[in-house]
């Protein structure tokens, strides 16, 4: 499996940026998938997981109402539109892939597969 996330950069407060992530291999297409993110210092925290075989969400409550998990199944993608952004939203991205298609984990255990990570600078 190979994750690749793109999109990432700086930008000022209250702009928006888009993630994606496009994954590849043969078992990847029933793999549950997420967005977590890690700033400097601190531990990789959950922002987003979305259920692949179906339409269901869940969200880290310091992102709900800004941040939008979205997929294109046939494409393998998985994006993250996030909208509002705050310095503290500041962190390296990563998406993850791993367990069953149906599941929203919120925990990076559950995941077995990462991909290298995209920086986003939220400058104030």
């Amino acid at each position: 499996v190979q994750l690749v996330e793109s999109g990432g950069g700086l930008v000022q407060a209250g702009g928006s940026l888009r993630l994606s992530c496009a994954a590849s291999g043969e078992t990847v297409r029933t793999y549950a998938r997420g967005w977590f993110r890690q700033a400097p210092g601190k531990e990789r925290e959950f922002v987003a997981a979305i259920a692949w075989f179906g339409t269901t969400a869940r969200y880290a409550d310091s992102v709900k109402g800004r941040f939008t998990i979205s997929k294109d199944n046939a494409k393998e993608t998985m994006y993250l539109e996030m909208n509002s952004l705050k310095p503290e939203d500041t962190a390296v991205y990563y998406c993850a892939a791993g367990g069953g298609g149906q599941n929203m984990y919120d925990t990076a255990e559950e995941y077995t597969d990462w991909g290298q990570g995209t920086q986003v600078t939220v400058s104030s």
